[in-house]
């Protein structure tokens, strides 16, 4: 499971790191949840790599109604490439979703507590995702959406949670974005080493925001 993240890394440096050559502007945010606009990177026969904006939950192409989007926030490494609401994507229109670190919450004696998890190394990193386009056909209009992909917690994940999302460094996401064979099980089989802290229980509320929600509650575990 995957329902929150933080990206407040500067867009541009982040979008260069990746190989985009089209830049959206993204404010730093520290508490993105499901239904908001997100940062994707993708790629576009018209503009090369682009960073964009998407929003997050994704709408099939076939779907009657985009509330659909709500409940497919993420998808599960292990039937993304049959399951239909995905399959057409992952073999199509397949995308990085920039990031700096996500939250996963840990029960313990009963008792949840957030924790912020981010790269050993402090640098940006991007979940593998999918992106898809819906059209209204009452009005015309266009919803493009996405979902994130998530696996089976590595040994580092398990001490908090038993899903993680499949996470990549930028060296290693070309393959995912160019929709290669096998580029998910790489990914998955070559996660970077994370680290992680608990966090206040302010970030359990989507309204709230600020770098403060990052701040350390506790000590850090690392891989």
């Amino acid at each position: 499971m995957c329902g929150r993240f933080a990206f407040y890394s500067p867009a541009e440096a982040t979008a260069a790191l990746f190989g985009a050559e089209t830049v959206h502007d993204f404010k730093p945010r520290f508490n993105i949840a499901p239904t908001q606009d997100i940062a994707a990177i993708r790629r576009s026969d018209t503009k090369g790599v682009e960073m964009t904006s998407l929003r997050w939950g994704l709408v099939p192409f076939w779907a009657k109604d985009p509330s659909i989007g709500n409940r497919m926030i993420n998808a599960r490494a292990e039937t993304v490439a049959e399951k239909p609401s995905f399959r057409t994507a992952f073999r199509k229109r397949r995308c990085l979703i920039p990031a700096d670190g996500f939250y996963e919450w840990h029960t313990d004696a009963g008792q949840k507590t957030p924790w912020f998890i981010s790269l050993a190394s402090n640098e940006p990193f991007a979940f593998a995702g999918l992106w898809e386009s819906w059209s209204d056909k009452e009005t015309g209009e266009t919803l493009e959406t996405a979902t994130i992909i998530t696996t089976a917690a590595n040994d580092f994940m398990s001490r908090l949670h038993h899903r993680m999302p499949v996470v990549t460094a930028a060296d290693k996401a070309d393959d995912w974005l160019q929709g290669a064979e096998g580029a998910l099980e790489k990914l998955i089989g070559n996660s970077p080493r994370f680290r992680a802290w608990p966090v206040d229980r302010r970030v359990n509320n989507a309204r709230n925001e600020g770098r403060e929600l990052i701040d350390a509650a506790g000590d850090t575990i690392s891989a």
